[in-house]
C-alpha cells in the first residue's frame, strides 16, 4: 500500500519577520497578485531606504526556499503612523497572514509609543475591511472613485485605530 502525500494536509505555520532592504524583489510578485497597479522593485526600494518606513514580511516556518507569503509596509512620523501596503499572496489569504502581519505592525508601534495608526482600503474588499474592523480600526473618511475596478470605480475608505488609548498607555 502507497503512502498519501500528508504534508499538503497539515496547516501552515509562519514566521514574522522585520523586511530588510534585500526583500525588495520578494515583494514585487506578492503585490502583483494583489493589486490592479502593483509596484515595482525601485519604489519599494525607494521606500525601504526611507529611515521611518518599517515593515514585516511571513516566511513559512521551516521551508527556507519557499516564497514570502504576505509583507507590510508602513511608515511612522512622530506618534502617527499609516500603513503604505499590506499585501497576501493569493493561496495564503485567509489563513491568518495577514492578521499576523497587522499585529506584528501594532505591537511594534505600541513600542514606539504612536498614537494612532491609518490605513486605506478599497470598500470592496471585504475579507480586509473584516480584518481591520476586528483590529479595531473605525472608518474616518471616504474618498469617492479612488480605486480601478473591473467594473468602474470604487470608493477608498480611511479608517484610523487610536492606539494610545486601546494600548493601556494613559496619554
Amino acid at each position: 500500500m502507497m503512502g498519501l502525500p500528508f504534508d499538503n494536509l497539515r496547516p501552515r505555520t509562519f514566521i514574522i519577520e522585520a523586511l530588510r532592504r534585500e526583500d525588495a524583489g520578494s515583494l514585487v510578485p506578492i503585490h502583483a497578485g494583489t493589486f490592479r497597479q502593483p509596484w515595482n522593485e525601485d519604489d519599494f526600494h525607494a521606500l525601504l531606504r526611507e529611515g521611518n518606513v518599517f515593515g514585516f514580511i511571513a516566511r513559512e516556518e521551516g521551508n527556507r526556499g519557499a516564497p514570502a507569503g504576505g509583507f507590510v509596509l508602513a511608515r511612522l512620523v512622530l506618534d502617527e503612523a499609516e500603513i503604505l501596503t499590506i499585501a497576501v499572496a493569493p493561496q495564503f489569504q485567509r489563513k491568518g497572514v495577514g492578521h499576523a502581519l497587522m499585529d506584528a505592525t501594532l505591537r511594534h508601534l505600541h513600542n514606539e509609543r504612536a498614537d494612532m495608526l491609518f490605513l486605506e482600503v478599497d470598500e470592496l474588499n471585504i475579507p480586509a475591511l473584516g480584518l481591520y474592523r476586528g483590529l479595531g480600526f473605525k472608518q474616518v473618511g471616504k474618498r469617492p472613485g479612488y480605486y480601478e475596478t473591473p467594473s468602474g470605480r470604487s470608493a477608498a475608505l480611511t479608517m484610523r485605530r487610536d492606539l494610545g488609548r486601546r494600548a493601556g498607555s494613559g496619554r
